[in-house]
């Protein structure tokens, strides 16, 4: 028994040795590729291209993850790339994720590779800008494809780098993002087992990194409620049905929802209303009011129950007034959902990557289509500081804000971390 164990204690102590030195290694290799990781940054954010149209950003990848003698795939999820790299050895296959799209903002930070790029959002004339640190997130990953690349004969299976399209919504009529990467078959052929990505933050310090076991960010989903009464003098409210009056009594309810009849020491949930319509003079009581709002929900069961109690309360609201409710919701983005045994087997790996500058946090209401591929195979999303440790001389604004700036120094840490959880996942899976 005595000798078993020292031959346990004997191999253990290897293993964590050889874990150790490829850490020291992926380490090593990071810092020598920093600074081209910020040049392919500032690179991106001086060139952004709106959703479903990266077409010089995705050539740029391909052409980077070529050079690397990865293979490469293009036009995935129309304008998506995804590279292959087999490692040395068999072992798992593992998802890496970057999004690589840009929003309709015109930008105002003072930094020499600002962009001045112009294009049409919604048949508007708008400035684009990586106003939430997507360009960041492609070279973080273009950066640990060419770290990887340079240890195959160290990796224990295989790597898909998965450059997204589309993660802030397809235009208006057509599909895209991670719901299509993985209507095509992103995550097969070779089939991923695991899936990690990323998020830079505005918020959180350079050097930190936070996470959330279980439901990180929310479930997306929209609503439509037309109210329909009967048309009427404004002076002769009783010679109709309002719909106006009974559209205000059904916003009411729907906080009540939330408020009253949802478990909120579970998880988080919000019900706004965003659009209502309805009336074209003042003395006219219309025929219709519309609203339009988002149901942000961190729980699959709650957000069915939520579902339902919006449309009662508006039907019902609205038959206790003479008037009719037509309910429509449109299911979004599914809650982001860390593994919770993936998460707890990969904290010590970011915790490497950050210095043990690491934290859990509350989750977040806003959503996210990493959660695409998270309904198919486990998965691991976090966040990695960006705010200057020291204000600069400018106004820094947040995420999708004209003044959104990101300390360039973070980026190293989300880099050291995505090698981090591939290595060490891939040496936990031999």
């Amino acid at each position: 028994m005595k000798r078993t164990i020292t031959l346990l204690l004997c191999v253990f102590a290897y293993n964590a040795f050889a874990q150790s030195a490829l850490n020291k290694k992926t380490d090593k290799l990071a810092a020598e590729v920093e600074q081209r990781m910020i040049e392919w940054r500032r690179d991106f954010h001086e060139y952004p291209e709106l959703s479903n149209r990266e077409f010089k950003t995705a050539e740029k990848i391909a052409a980077h993850l070529k050079s690397l003698g990865i293979q490469v795939q293009t036009g995935v999820a129309k304008t998506g790339v995804v590279g292959i790299l087999k490692g040395g050895k068999p072992g798992p296959v593992i998802g890496l994720r970057a999004d690589i799209d840009a929003l309709p903002v015109t930008e105002r930070t003072p930094v020499p590779f600002a962009s001045k790029v112009k294009s049409t959002y919604n048949e508007m004339e708008t400035g684009v800008m990586h106003a939430c640190g997507h360009d960041t997130h492609i070279a973080i990953l273009m950066a640990t494809a060419e770290v990887l690349s340079k240890m195959k004969a160290d990796l224990k299976g295989t790597v898909k780098f998965i450059f997204q399209p589309a993660e802030e919504g397809a235009p208006e009529g057509e599909e895209g993002g991670a719901k299509l990467m993985v209507k095509e078959g992103v995550l097969k052929n070779p089939d991923v087992d695991v899936i990690f990505g990323l998020h830079i933050s505005a918020d959180t310090p350079v050097g930190m990194i936070n996470y959330k076991p279980g439901g990180t960010m929310a479930a997306s989903d929209r609503f439509i409620i037309k109210v329909k009464g009967q048309q009427s003098h404004g002076s002769r409210p009783w010679g109709g049905v309002d719909p106006i009056v009974a559209s205000a009594q059904i916003i009411n309810g729907l906080q009540t929802i939330v408020s009253r009849q949802t478990e909120l020491t579970k998880e988080a949930a919000v019900i706004s209303v965003g659009v209502i319509r309805g009336g074209v003079r003042n003395n006219i009581i219309p025929e219709e009011v519309e609203m339009i709002g988002t149901i942000r929900t961190l729980d699959t069961d709650m957000q069915k129950i939520i579902h339902e109690k919006i449309k009662l309360t508006a039907t019902k609201i609205a038959e206790s007034m003479g008037a009719t409710a037509d309910v429509n919701i449109i299911i979004g983005y599914p809650v982001t959902y860390n593994d919770l045994e993936l998460t707890a087997k990969m904290v010590p790996s970011i915790n490497k990557a950050a210095g043990g500058n690491v934290q859990v946090v509350d989750a977040v209401t806003g959503a996210e289509d990493f959660s695409f591929f998270q309904q198919q195979v486990p998965g691991f999303y976090f966040f990695v500081g960006g705010r200057p440790l020291e204000e600069k001389p400018f106004k820094l604004g947040g995420h999708h804000t004209p003044d959104f700036y990101i300390e360039e120094a973070g980026m190293l840490t989300g880099l050291k971390a995505m090698l981090n959880v591939t290595v060490d996942y891939m040496e936990m899976k031999k």
